[in-house]
Formats: structure tokens, sequence, C-alpha cells
């Protein structure tokens, strides 16, 4: 055995990443939580061994290493592993302090335990007091397998902690459904029925979503008929679930065969026709739009508010605006007074044609209707005018969008910013940001980013670095990519010395800016006559690439230090 460790050591002596490139203060092995007791036999050198240091242990490699490789790791001790003194212990274990609670219980996966029971105990030994935000972070982040993800569910549902409900069981569903594991799915719901837990509607449109995604949707369609079996039933309201799953993704033909299907065994109801509607409008299908619309009169329902928004968007997706305008005018004969949606969609046809004066005069109609325009109508609005470089418009919007009292989402505000960075100056992008801070909207990372780029671009660095302030005041941490923008805005104006000092921070975070900011700062101080600061950030930039490398090859093989 300690040949075969002697040869695989002078193999990866010879490997890129040597073990001096890690820094001072973290040890070859010093990530294992528990501490390796030593075995005397296999410490003591002979002579056909290489010599090492006196701290070296080889018992302990080859414990880290079976991990990895097929080495069976045979003792002859009792109990390799034994707590020492509590000093000992909170250095060893203080090492995974920097992991959050679900990072803590997938690296139990790494292990590769043999066995469920060695698992869940594994698990349990963690000491994490788990909450289902735990439990839905464990099995979304990480790139654990279908088996896995049910193997962690089954053994948190067992804690006390964590409600055994319908809405717990929907967390696995989406997340093994996310990521293509049909057949996992399957058998969640299989324990569900067994349990005495039965589906909702949000489970059959996460479980049907799932199968459509994958498209499988031959599957889904069979698991519809055989929706019983799993606790669940087949009226209509589940049919209009597997509808809108096969609109939505784009099936639409398959949504219409199967809705043919179902006459008379299923009975409709006014969302069903609706949404075979809806799903004809987006491709602009006018003839099956008419074809549904005659066969839901003669089943005796009434076009409705949403009937009619969807008529007006595939009017305008096939390109006949004025025929839109006249299913609108049309509506008020037949009784039915427009909403919001109906305005929205007869907007975003205007939109379409960059017909912006026509926008404006149904927004006004809309008002004086008594007709109060939603976030979504703000929305296309704004987004339209930024688009099309009509700032000033876009602001004034904005102005009365708040001030009735409608506070933009975190994703609004992300889609008003993004096209004014990229073109012009960032006053205008500033104003929405210091507008949307004014009334408590969050801002997103992505939209801090993107003004840290267009203000490092402009040179603007005493609202970089404020801006840069307000971030981390939000409790966004800062990354490669905004360190860069912060150094290229610093070099921009001849900020060295502060960029230099920010440079030394990202470096000490274990961010590498990219090579393009690393040569620009350091031409820069060269240019400056500034050769000792520019040798001494190189001879930094130089350990802070090497124990970067060496970090992305032990995490490569499942080790985190």
């Amino acid at each position: 055995m300690a040949s075969q460790l002697q040869g695989f050591l002078s193999r990866f002596s010879r490997t890129r990443y040597h073990t001096p490139y890690l820094p001072s203060s973290v040890s070859l092995f010093q990530f294992s939580t528990l501490q390796v007791t030593s075995n005397p036999l296999m410490d003591e050198p002979t002579d056909n061994q290489i010599k090492r240091p006196s701290n070296f242990n080889e018992r302990d490699v080859l414990y880290q290493l079976s991990g990895l490789l097929p080495i069976c790791c045979n003792t002859s001790i009792s109990k390799p592993f034994t707590e020492n003194s509590p000093k000992e212990q909170l250095k060893t274990r203080a090492v995974d302090g920097f992991l959050s609670p679900g990072e803590k219980l997938r690296g139990v996966f790494i292990q590769r335990l043999r066995g469920k029971a060695a698992i869940e105990l594994a698990l349990t030994n963690v000491g994490i007091d788990l909450t289902i935000d735990i439990v839905s972070e464990v099995i979304n982040r990480g790139n654990l397998g279908g088996e896995a993800m049910v193997i962690f569910f089954n053994w948190a549902v067992k804690q006390p902690t964590i409600p055994k409900d319908v809405d717990t069981y929907n967390v696995i569903i989406k997340a093994l459904g996310r990521r293509k594991f049909i057949e996992f799915v399957v058998k969640v719901l299989k324990d569900m029925h067994i349990q005495g837990i039965s589906p909702n509607y949000e489970t059959l449109s996460i479980v049907m979503d799932s199968f459509i995604k994958a498209r499988q949707v031959s599957k889904a369609i069979e698991m519809f008929r055989n929706l019983e079996e799993f606790g669940g039933k087949c009226d209509t309201e589940s049919l209009n679930v597997l509808l809108q799953c096969l609109c939505q993704r784009s099936h639409v033909g398959a949504a219409n065969l199967f809705f043919n299907a179902m006459k008379g065994g299923i009975p409709f109801n006014c969302m069903t026709y609706n949404i075979i509607i809806g799903g004809w409008s987006k491709y602009g299908k006018i003839g099956e739009m008419e074809r549904c619309l005659k066969a839901m009169v003669a089943d005796g329902f009434s076009p409705n508010c949403l009937t009619f928004s969807h008529l007006i968007e595939g009017l305008g997706r096939a390109g006949r605006i004025d025929d839109a305008v006249e299913v609108f005018h049309h509506m008020e004969e037949t009784g039915c007074v427009p909403n919001a949606c109906v305005y929205n969609a007869l907007i975003s046809n205007f939109i379409s044609t960059r017909d912006f004066d026509e926008c404006l005069k149904y927004y006004n109609f809309m008002v004086s209707s008594n007709c109060d325009p939603n976030m979504d109508t703000y929305t296309k609005l704004i987004v339209a005018f930024l688009k099309a470089r009509k700032v000033a418009d876009a602001l004034e919007m904005l102005d009365e969008m708040v001030g009735r009292g409608m506070i933009p989402t975190t994703g609004a505000i992300t889609s008003f910013i993004e096209p004014l960075c990229q073109y012009g100056p960032p006053h205008a992008a500033m104003m929405i940001y210091k507008k949307a801070r004014k009334v408590g909207c969050r801002i997103s990372l992505s939209a801090y980013k993107l003004l840290l780029m267009r203000l490092s671009r402009f040179g603007k660095c005493g609202m970089l670095l404020n801006l840069w302030d307000e971030m981390q005041e939000s409790g966004y941490s800062s990354d490669t990519e905004v360190y860069e923008y912060v150094i290229n805005g610093l070099c921009n104006i001849g900020q060295l010395d502060t960029a230099v000092l920010v440079m030394e921070e990202s470096l000490h975070k274990g961010f590498c800016p990219s090579r393009l900011i690393r040569s620009k700062l350091n031409n820069k101080l060269l240019a400056s006559n500034k050769v000792e600061m520019a040798y001494k950030l190189f001879l930094k930039i130089k350990i802070a690439r090497q124990n970067d490398n060496a970090r992305r090859f032990w995490r490569g093989n499942g080790w985190h230090f």
C-alpha cells in the first residue's frame, strides 16, 4: 500500500497543480472535519519510501484519497477516528465553517457512502436545524442526481421540523422535474399516494409541465388519464391545467387534438375555450381561433374580456391591426366592458408597429374610461419608450405609475435599466435607479452590475463608488465582475492607487480579475513610473492565480477548503 501511495504521489507531483501553490494557512488535508489517528505501522519509514515531513500522515492521505480513487483502505485499528481535545476538534471542524447548511448537507453525498442507512446517519450527524428553505436549497442547487435527491428528501420529511404535506412534496417534484428526472417524479407521486397525501392542482401543473418540458407529451396525456391512480381527479380543472401546460410549451396542436378528444367525456367551461384560443393567438392562427370561438358560443358560453384580449392579440400577430381595433370597439356592442387586459393587448399591437401615438391615445382613453392601468400596462409602455430612445416619455410614464401607488417589481426595474445601459450616458439609468430606491423597490444584482458597468465606462467613479456601497448595503456581495467594473473605472480616471487597493481586496477575497483588467492596470502603473508598485502587484496576482488554480483542482475532485 505504501508503494502504491508513493507511485501516486510521484505522479501527482508532476501535475500542473502543485501543493506548494496552496496558501500557507491551509494545509493539504486541513479540510477534513475529523482528526485522523495515525498508524504507527504505516508511519514508520522504510528504505523504499520517499522522505516526507514528520507531520505528513500517510493514513490521512489514504483516507482522503479513498473517496476519489479505487484504493482499498483496510486497517487493523479498531477505532480509526477518535475525538481529540476540544481545542483540536474545534480547529479541525472550523474549516467548514464558511459553508452554508445546504452545502454541508450536499457534502455528505460527495463521500460516496454505501447504503441509505449510512447516508441518513451522516445527514443526521451534520447537526443542521432543518427548514423547508434549506431542503429547497439542497435539492435545487448543486448537481445531485435523482436518486440522491429522493434519498435526501425522504430523510428530510422524517425530521420533526419539516411538515409532511403536499406543499413539501411539491418542492421535490418541481426540483426533479426541472432536471428532467421523470422516473423519480413518478416515484415520488406513488410515495405520496401511499402516504395518503393527494396531489393538488399545483402538483398536477408541476408534473405536467415537467413531462412536456422533457418532450414527453404522450406520457403527460397518459398521466392525466391515469390521474386517479395517484389520488387525483380527472375533472374540468385538471383538464385546464393540462391544456394550459401544453399551450405554454408551444404544443397547441396536441392541446387542440386532446381538447377535441375530450368532448363529451369531461365538461368544459369558459376557461377551457379561452386556453385554446389563447394558444392559437400566439401564432396568429385566425382560422383556428374563429373555429374555437364558434364552438364556444355553440356550447352556451359567452366570450368574456379574456377571450377578446386573445382575439385582439392574435389579430395583431397576424398583422391585422385594423381588425383588432374593430373587435375592440365591437366589445361594447356585446355588452362586455373592456378591462386592463384588453387594453394591454391593443397597446401591444401598436407597440409592435412602433405607433406610439396610438399607444398613448388608447392609454388616455383607458384612463378616461375609469379603467385603471395595471403594472403590465406601464411596463409595456416604459420598455417600449426606452427601446425607441424616448427617454423623457418613459420617465414621465414611470412618474405616473409611481404616483398611482404602484411600486415597480425588481424584474421591472431591471428591464428599465437594461436598455438604458446600451446607449448614451448613465444619467437616465441612475434617475430610474434613484426613483426606484426612493419608493422602496429592491434592486437586483443584475441591475447593479449594469449600472456599475455603465458608470465605469464613462469614468463616473464618484457615483460608481457610492453605488458600490449601496449595493453592499442591500445585502449583495461583490464578485469578480463587480471588482472588474470598479477597477476599470478607477483606471479610466487615473486613480491608480485606489485601483491597486481594490485589486488587492479582490485577490484577498479569492477573486482574480480577467487578464484584460490586470493588463490595463499594469500598463497604467508602468506608464506612471510606478514600477515597484506594479511589480509587487504582479507577485500578488501570480500567487492568487496559483491558489485559484489549485482551488479549482481540489474542488473539481469534490474537496473544499
